[in-house]
């Protein structure tokens, strides 16, 4: 990843933010260096990310999170994140927009400890971890709960809609952050149906400094999922609708 001039990471996310028209103040580009740092640490015991480079984790983790942020026209109040890794997308939204609650649903224990040491390093509040399949938890008090669904590279569409779509409230919507193959939005169209979500509209962007492309994909839900969905762990992957 090229740059047209020697960088300090501070400058890297600051003007990497201002290219997706946010801007950061002091105190939050303070927390995800710390995130940033801390991340890299963790890492070489726990192997969170295969991103090594302090460009590459602020780029492809950081202002990729943060590109969500550009789709908001109201701000939601909660939202919840399927699969979200060390953090992604839901942390550094978080960071960003302080008063959106954010649930992140996370499978993998290693993840999972790292994902409570970062929230209490960083004084994130309302902001809520549960160790389960995003499967075995949307039948319970989650169910169409949440203003917004995020799952960053969790599934192809067919299969994340599955996942997310059953803990969205009608009204509310999903962010899908995909490359530039459009294909995964065609062979999403019977999930969609079948679960109750709609495509309303996606932008089209490239990531700051790595040109890299992206299509967030934004789908309302229109309609209650029916109950038989997700099914039980492991299927919607093995037999995507």
């Amino acid at each position: 990843m090229k740059m047209d001039k020697e960088l300090s990471v501070e400058e890297i996310l600051i003007k990497g933010a201002e290219q997706l028209g946010l801007s950061l103040s002091k105190s939050q580009t303070e927390k995800f260096i710390t995130y940033l740092r801390d991340l890299k640490a963790w890492n070489k015991r726990f192997n969170l990310t295969a991103l090594k480079k302090d460009t590459e984790i602020i780029v492809k983790h950081f202002l990729d999170s943060l590109t969500l942020c550009q789709l908001f026209h109201q701000v939601p109040k909660n939202l919840v994140d399927i699969g979200p890794g060390a953090g992604f997308p839901s942390l550094p939204i978080k960071i960003y927009l302080t008063d959106i609650e954010c649930t992140l649903i996370e499978a993998n224990g290693k993840k999972i400890s790292f994902l409570k040491y970062i929230i209490h390093r960083l004084n994130l509040k309302g902001v809520f971890l549960i160790k389960a399949r995003a499967e075995e938890m949307a039948r319970g008090d989650l169910r169409e709960r949440f203003d917004l669904a995020v799952g960053r590279g969790v599934a192809r569409l067919n299969v994340l809609l599955e996942y997310a779509l059953p803990y969205v409230k009608i009204g509310g919507c999903m962010i899908a952050q995909k490359g530039k193959n459009f294909q995964e939005i065609e062979e999403a169209q019977k999930a969609l149906s079948l679960l109750g979500g709609r495509v309303t509209w996606i932008k089209s962007l490239k990531l700051p400094f790595s040109g890299e492309h992206r299509n967030l994909i934004m789908i309302e839900k229109v309609k209650s999922t029916p109950l038989t969905y997700p099914r039980r762990p492991g299927i919607p992957e093995k037999r995507p609708l």
